[in-house]
């Protein structure tokens, strides 16, 4: 049976030798979410494995049916394909699903949340008794929507663009190794693996990979404009969008012009985006970085006017945020509405 203690719950991570797995177990104790055991779930090629689980060792076990009965929250950080083949086994016995691989996102019935942003829109979660999971919203598409929501603030825009760098572990661990791999390679001038990228990603910058790599930057491109259509509402404008592949381990780097209407000065639009959540980089020490970002729960950010002729009311907006503990983060928060629903430790 579930927990017989009053708003203790059990929860399972699947895919928790991944890199997201991993960082949402740090969270969820960090963050003491009310969770009595925590079992840990993954593929085949990581059965076996040893973690540590509220200072006790626990072994990662295969995904089976069995492992999710008296489980209330699912949480899956695998790949996309290994969450779509086990998700209804865990909905299944009555586990609460909160989807990190995105596999859900057109889900019926499994809404795309941001509490960021629902948050700074004044929003209540979608969720009622018989909602059954939710997916989260990409960490970029989270940390754009809270900056423009922001920078609206200070007028009415002409226009926004913006280019999105994506770091390699985006793409997990094998994305890591393979970029490690690369450099090694090309230093001592080898052949260079590519089975992930398809492509060259060392010490190089990339608009798109090889067309063997699954899924494309393009993909990814999409599922953040469309997260960030779905988060915003009516509230969404027009945003002209660049994903960019760096040759970077960690972290999300954002830049971002925004040209208003009317004058406003670097003051109005840094005072606009400071709040919860981003921190304005005061000093050149403290400027956003894929390292000094490494392990923040806050977006880092940076503000300067456009010193081209004509572009008297354009910013630029340089932010930088930890990619994997933004997704870890709002996976928490997410299972934190959930369980406000689930009263009691149990699911109904």
């Amino acid at each position: 049976m579930r927990s017989d203690h009053p708003n203790l719950f059990q929860a399972a991570i699947v895919g928790a030798a991944s890199l997201k797995g991993r960082e949402l177990k740090d969270v969820l104790e960090e963050r003491k979410f009310p969770v009595i055991d925590v079992r840990l779930l993954d593929d085949n090629e990581s059965l076996g494995q040893l973690e540590r689980v509220q200072d006790e060792i626990s072994f990662i076990q295969p995904v089976t049916r069995d492992q999710f009965e008296n489980v209330d929250f699912t949480f899956f950080a695998s790949d996309e394909n290994f969450t779509r083949s086990n998700w209804k086994l865990a909905r299944e016995t009555g586990s609460s699903v909160v989807d990190l691989s995105f596999a859900l996102e057109n889900e019926p019935g499994v809404p795309l949340s941001a509490p960021w942003i629902e948050r700074e829109l004044g929003q209540h979660p979608q969720l009622t008794l018989e909602s059954s999971g939710v997916t989260i919203a990409h960490p970029a598409a989270i940390a754009l929507g809270l900056l423009l929501l922001r920078a609206g603030r200070v007028g009415a825009t002409k226009q926004v663009a913006a280019t999105v760098f994506e770091p390699v572990s985006e793409r997990g661990r094998a994305g890591m190794d393979e970029l490690h791999e690369q450099t090694v390679k090309l230093l001592s001038f080898q052949p260079l693996p590519k089975q992930v990228f398809d492509t060259q990603v060392a010490f190089n910058m990339l608009g798109r990979y090889g067309a063997a790599a699954t899924p494309g930057l393009e993909v990814i491109e999409r599922r953040i404009v469309n997260h960030l259509r779905r988060l915003l509402g009516d509230r969404s404008q027009p945003l002209a969008l660049m994903l960019v592949q760096a040759p970077v381990f960690h972290a999300h780097t954002f830049s971002i012009y925004i040209e208003f209407e009317k004058p406003v000065s670097v003051g109005d639009v840094t005072q606009a985006l400071t709040g919860e959540h981003v921190l304005i980089a005061r000093s050149p020490e403290e400027a956003p970085s894929n390292v000094n970002v490494a392990g923040k729960d806050d977006i880092l950010v940076t503000v300067h006017r456009d010193n081209s002729p004509g572009r008297e009311t354009g910013f630029w907006i340089w932010a930088a945020v930890d990619n994997l503990r933004l997704a870890a983060i709002t996976a928490t928060e997410c299972a934190t509405a959930l369980a406000a629903v689930r009263p009691h430790g149990k699911v109904q």
